[in-house]
């Protein structure tokens, strides 16, 4: 029995040992698909702060990890539905320097500037009691927390709050959100339990672009036109097309805590071929997509930590569940019976 109780649970209690290990979706193994024109990173931008032009201007094609790549085919067993939250695209203009997830009570403490959707109050001070308590902006009434570090334009200086704040390099216009799209998806193999409340999840490598091991990389850039191809890299979209960032979050919890010291350890991805780990149980697959309405030629680069370089590869996303237990509970229905559903 998955509970959604408003408390973080503690390492070292009773695992749920009546439940049996399940089957969940996949995402791990990718596939290195570039877009055309944009095999090569655009270079965002002149120098910033006396730190080197942005962009990964160090990384080979042949070093890039695989791009994550989409579940197998659905399977007898799978929860086959998908839920769309409807959060609008930022359009309060919440933004701060804070992380929640890895960095809380630490104001500033991400050293770039994150944008947000759901949950109007979120910063470094956020509590459980906080979340559940404050407004938001999905219409559904989910006061989950959705956020993720802003896209700039390098070529145009920032002249808002939160434009400037952030420094360590991280200069240039925000580029706004054009579309905000949060989905939640099952498992291609077996049907999935509700997310416990105040899950804290993180997906992706925000230090990729110096990690030796580039397995964290969850990067998908790509092209409005060509929504089935991605790539790791700054995509070069033709005259029309949005610049677009798909996050897939890790969907196999461990069945015990709403964290882990290092944020990652309770929340993993399945395999390629969708199997969760034997001591894990599938949850609600979330997906971010957000597009950007962004000129062909114009630089961009994705705020970062000043030794990252704006490298692409680094491209992160955070969330905590801050839906009541119904909420959810009415998610992981409407996944696991194969409809459609918007919260």
């Amino acid at each position: 029995m998955v509970r959604g109780s408003g408390r973080r649970r503690r390492r070292g209690r009773r695992p749920l040992a009546l439940l049996a290990p399940v089957l969940c979706l996949a995402l791990g193994a990718g596939l290195a698909a570039a877009l055309p024109d944009g095999a090569r990173p655009d270079r965002a931008g002149p120098r910033a702060s006396g730190l080197p032009a942005p962009g990964p201007a160090t990384a080979e094609p042949s070093a890039d990890p695989p791009v994550p790549a989409d579940p197998p085919p659905a399977g007898p067993q799978a929860s086959s539905g998908s839920v769309s939250v409807d959060c609008g695209r930022g359009e309060e203009g919440h933004h701060n320097e804070d992380n929640v997830v890895l960095s809380p009570g630490l104001r500033a403490g991400a050293h770039h500037t994150h944008a947000y959707v759901g949950n109007l109050s979120t910063d470094a001070a956020s509590t459980d009691a906080s979340l559940a308590a404050a407004a938001t902006s999905c219409r559904g009434g989910d006061r989950s927390a959705y956020f993720w570090p802003v896209l700039r334009r390098t070529d145009r200086p920032g002249t808002r709050p939160h434009e400037r704040a952030a420094g360590h390099g991280n200069t240039g216009r925000i580029l706004p959100e054009a579309a905000v799209t949060v989905e939640y998806r099952g498992s291609p193999v077996s049907r999935v339990v509700p997310m416990p409340r105040f899950l804290r999840a993180v997906t992706g490598d925000a230090a990729a672009g110096t990690a030796r091991d580039k397995g964290g990389v969850r990067a998908r850039w790509g092209c409005s036109g060509t929504p089935d191809r991605s790539t790791t890299r700054y995509p070069r979209c033709p005259a029309g097309e949005r610049v677009t960032r798909t996050l897939v979050f890790p969907s196999c919890w461990n069945g015990l805590d709403t964290d882990s010291p290092d944020h990652r350890a309770h929340l993993r991805f399945p395999a390629a071929n969708g199997v969760c780990p034997a001591d894990s149980f599938p949850v609600p697959q979330l997906r971010i997509g957000l597009e950007y309405e962004v000129e062909p030629g114009v630089p961009v680069a994705v705020d970062s930590f000043p030794e990252q370089r704006h490298d692409p590869r680094t491209d992160h996303a955070m969330f905590v569940n801050a839906m009541t237990d119904a909420q959810m509970a009415a998610v992981a229905d409407c996944l696991n019976r194969g409809a459609r559903c918007r919260l």
